[in-house]
């Protein structure tokens, strides 16, 4: 099993947005609201990052910040806040520079598209940086600021690529937040049914079944997974099956049979209050709102 490969299930950047920012003298920039989530590197220099809630971070050369929040939040000169602020494209300052060159990749989330992952960050985490990192970032600083053919598709995986980077090193690190789920795959108990669950998530899973997997009762096993997770063995299941059956319904030509089928349900019928249940929507209303999603943006991009 892939805890974080998982975790990422359905978030692919598409059309993302990317900036580049060099920054002197006393600065500060505020975002009155933040896409649904966002990565902000520092290439030189330093800033000063202070979201709705939590404390400031600073960041140094090489950090990087995983913003998955809407609320406002300011970015500004690690000096403190300045009165001036200055942005855009530009080039190297020279080996004098004392202000701030930033990267910033956001992505635009469809519907219920990542909302996974989103539950389960925190507003505001960073990330440090070490030196084999910086000739990336500079590479990707680079190609912000080109204007050569396939770009956007380029940016979009140079956005996954750091996500999935980023996210990496966050879970290693002492004091880091990772879901409750992600820590018990540790556990003796709970560990090897969570990994059947991931795996085979089609399959007729019991309670029984999975604590034969853990090799304990299955009253010892409930109980378990319910102080570890958060929640029950079979609400569990139920809701990492909605999550696939989401990133499943998103493909083109797919049913809401055949997707019932593939993530363990023998009628559209039960799949279909399941997955109303847990996201709010019928399956056939969720792929409805995708299709408009995709003519809307394609409706766009011809226009522009």
């Amino acid at each position: 099993m892939d805890a974080l490969g998982d975790l990422l299930r359905g978030v692919r950047a598409d059309g993302a947005r990317f900036d580049r920012a060099v920054l002197t003298g006393p600065w500060e920039v505020t975002c009155a609201e933040g896409a649904a989530l966002e990565l902000i590197t520092v290439v030189r220099g330093s800033a000063l990052l202070t979201a709705e809630s939590g404390a400031p971070r600073t960041l140094h050369e090489g950090d990087t910040a995983v913003i998955s929040t809407t609320a406002p939040y300011t970015a500004s000169s690690a000096g403190g806040s300045g009165s001036g602020s200055g942005s855009g494209s530009g080039s190297d300052a020279g080996s004098g520079f004392d202000g701030c060159e930033l990267v910033a990749g956001a992505y635009q989330f469809d519907g219920s598209v990542g909302r996974r992952l989103i539950s389960a960050l925190p507003p505001l985490l960073v990330v440090p940086g070490g030196a084999e990192c910086l000739p990336i970032i500079e590479l990707i600083a680079a190609e912000v600021s080109a204007d050569r053919p396939g770009r956007q598709y380029v940016m979009d995986r140079m956005l996954d690529w750091m996500l999935a980077c980023t996210l990496r090193d966050w879970f290693d690190l002492p004091g880091s937040q990772p879901p409750a789920w992600y820590r018990a795959l540790g556990d003796d108990v709970v560990g090897p049914a969570l990994c059947a669950m991931h795996d085979e998530p089609a399959r007729s899973w019991t309670v029984a079944a999975l604590a034969a997997r853990s090799q304990v009762s299955r009253a010892a096993f409930a109980r378990s997974f319910t102080e570890l997770v958060g929640r029950p063995p079979m609400a569990y299941l139920t809701e990492w099956r909605m999550t696939l059956a989401a990133e499943l319904l998103a493909e083109p030509g797919a049913t809401v049979a055949a997707v019932a089928g593939r993530v363990g349900y023998a009628d559209g019928f039960g799949f279909s209050d399941a997955f109303k249940r847990i996201r709010g929507i019928a399956p056939s209303g969720y792929r409805a709102s995708l299709t408009g999603s995709r003519r809307a943006s394609d409706a766009l991009g011809a226009a522009v």
